[in-house]
């Protein structure tokens, strides 16, 4: 008889979207587990590029630090056009993130794919999860009884395992009874063609070399993200950790034809690292570039940009990252998107296993990264035709100019970053009162900005008082703390303490605390000897590092000025909703606080009165 194990969530592949999802289960300490077919993980190479907003992701978990420390960061870009001479020169150079975004970090940080897993596989085992490997699925079962689907406690999945590394037979297969399963194992996922799913899209003609290299060159903008266009064909230049800089080499048309194979792939033994250099040398022309010491790692890959038709069966298999959407990696776009695939998903399965939210909860993930995923192809189709396309001369007027490809990156420049992602409006994504704060986008991820603790003036980040940890950040932002503010602000934590308002009601132990994080925003000046943070009623300062001061702090330098480019009016009580992974859920004045109630109440689930 097979083994046979019982667990909450099984994660299939342990890849970004897979090690990202069992972190934060982990974290939330949910019954997860996660399996991959390779004995080891990544260790040089594939995805390397973390966007600004998968930085504030991985800082909302208590994991920049290191990646800050540990990889490359691009602040600028540079831009090269065919010159007079036959060679290259560049027409441009700016930062890679615009001053107009509000950003704490303007820039991307390239680390190889290894480094950027053993962060999250250090954070799962510090919470008591390993990656279980070599082990691989082979059967999956999702049971049609209705009542074991909808019933929280079932577990209606049922995986049949092998376990490559076994010593005998008898410890080979398992079989694993899950109540969820999230299939992160890759663009030829055995979990979406074992379920049926099908990708949607088509696949292109163009081909591409990367090579990652120490590189040996006079070429000036080598440290910087740069893209080429020469008449030998187009080149990205993205530097890395350490003195390594990865290329990406546009092939010929020629090479396209030799290396396709009859299923679509690439066939890698016809082509060599050498020759992907040799072609860079010819677009790099007339700057120099020497034969590499060694070549840390290359591959090519032919574009394909398809998105799955169903993210999800029966709302107990989910699949994510390169399992539902593949892309070019040139805007470094795929580690991004499968990391924010999951980050999006672990919230949602940890309230509904923990019985917080209805079931229901779990469609908006196909709502949301569904709909995302299908902007990225549309996007990439752009960005990948301008890449790969011959550029603007004498010779070719109908060729791509150097201010098409501009316009490009100032378009899709918060798309790339993350930063402009926006979920359209669901039962999470309320957009009803956004006049209460105009600059504070409803679907989107809250913008940084500095506080001072009104206790002790020290300068406060808002995203560092926003982990990662499943519960919804409800902030007050109630002005100056006059007299008559104060009296309605008694008024209010009145209403909202009988157990009938949405902060009790939603509280499965009747602890708000479990569910909902309060913070309360005042208005002011620090130095104003009339201002008193204790005159804030107790219900909205649970703890003395809950209540914050809209001013800069002791040197002038840091913070200030939150409300107005919030869009806020102090002179109103406004209360914004912080979804657990950072995205403005819904913002409403006090005056209106049955709509919050009918916000939580279309996926939270009432606690039992008894």
């Amino acid at each position: 008889m097979p083994l046979e194990s019982h667990v909450d969530v099984l994660i299939i592949g342990a890849g970004p979207a897979g090690i990202m999802c069992a972190n934060a289960l982990a974290m939330a300490g949910t019954n997860v587990r996660i399996i991959d077919k390779r004995p080891a993980k990544v260790a040089v190479g594939q995805a390397d590029g973390i966007q600004t907003r998968t930085i504030e992701v991985l800082q909302s978990y208590g994991l920049a630090e290191r990646l800050l420390r540990e990889g490359n960061r691009m602040h600028m870009g540079a831009f090269y056009n065919p010159g007079r001479d036959g060679g290259i020169e560049c027409t441009r150079r700016s930062p890679i993130i615009t001053a107009q975004t509000r950003t704490r970090y303007p820039f991307t940080i390239t680390l190889h794919q290894g480094a950027i897993e053993a962060i999250f596989l250090d954070s799962m085992r510090d919470h008591g999860v390993d990656v279980d490997r070599p082990t691989q699925p082979v059967d999956i079962e999702v049971l049609e009884d209705i009542d074991e689907l909808s019933s929280p406690s079932s577990y209606p999945v049922k995986v049949t395992v092998e376990h490559l590394d076994a010593i005998d037979e008898e410890s080979k297969t398992e079989i694993v009874h899950a109540k969820f399963v999230v299939g992160a194992d890759g663009a030829h996922s055995w979990v979406r063609k074992a379920l049926g799913i099908e990708m949607e899209g088509e696949q292109t003609d163009y081909i591409w070399g990367v090579v990652d290299i120490v590189p040996e060159t006079n070429f000036p903008d080598i440290r910087n993200t740069s893209v080429i266009y020469s008449g030998n064909g187009s080149c990205k230049v993205v530097p890395r950790e350490g003195d390594l800089v990865r290329l990406y080499i546009q092939l010929s048309d020629t090479d396209a034809v030799n290396l396709s194979s009859s299923a679509g792939r690439v066939d890698k033994s016809k082509m060599t690292p050498q020759k992907i250099i040799s072609v860079a040398r010819k677009i790099l022309h007339p700057f120099e570039l020497a034969e590499p010491k060694e070549i840390a790692w290359w591959t090519v890959y032919i574009i394909g940009q398809r998105v799955a038709s169903s993210y999800s069966v029966k709302d107990r298999v989910f699949i994510a990252g390169d399992a539902c959407h593949t892309h070019s990696p040139k805007a470094g776009q795929g580690m991004n998107a499968s990391m924010n695939d999951t980050h999006n998903l672990a919230w949602k399965l940890t309230q509904v296993i923990r019985g917080w939210s209805s079931p229901s909860l779990l469609k908006t993930y196909e709502q949301e990264r569904r709909r995302f995923a299908q902007d990225l192809i549309n996007f990439d189709k752009e960005f990948a035709t301008m890449y790969s396309g011959k550029p603007r001369t004498a010779e070719n007027e109908d060729g791509i100019s150097p201010e098409q490809v501009l316009r490009v990156f100032e378009t899709f420049g918060g798309f790339m970053s993350g930063i402009g992602i926006r979920y359209s409006p669901s039962e999470i994504v309320d957009p009803k009162h956004q006049k209460c704060a105009e600059s504070l986008i409803i679907g989107q991820r809250i913008p940084p900005q500095i506080f001072v603790r009104a206790a002790d003036i020290r300068p406060m980040e808002i995203h560092d008082l926003l982990p990662s940890d499943v519960r919804f950040k409800v902030l007050f932002f109630v002005g100056n703390l006059t007299e008559t503010r104060v009296a309605e602000l008694k008024l209010l934590a009145e209403e909202l303490s009988k157990p009938s308002s949405f902060l009790h009601k939603y509280s499965p132990d009747g602890n708000i605390a479990t569910v909902f994080d309060i913070i309360t925003i005042t208005a002011g000046k620090k130095d104003d000897i009339t201002y008193n943070y204790l005159l804030v009623p107790a219900f909205f300062r649970p703890h003395w590092s809950k209540v914050l001061l809209d001013d800069a702090d002791v040197t002038g330098s840091k913070g200030g000025d939150g409300y107005e480019g919030f869009g806020i009016d102090p002179k109103q009580i406004t209360l914004v909703v912080i979804r657990p992974d950072g995205y403005v859920g819904t913002i409403a004045p006090s005056t209106a606080i049955a709509d919050l109630d009918h916000y939580f109440g279309s996926f939270l689930v009432p606690r039992d009165p008894a």
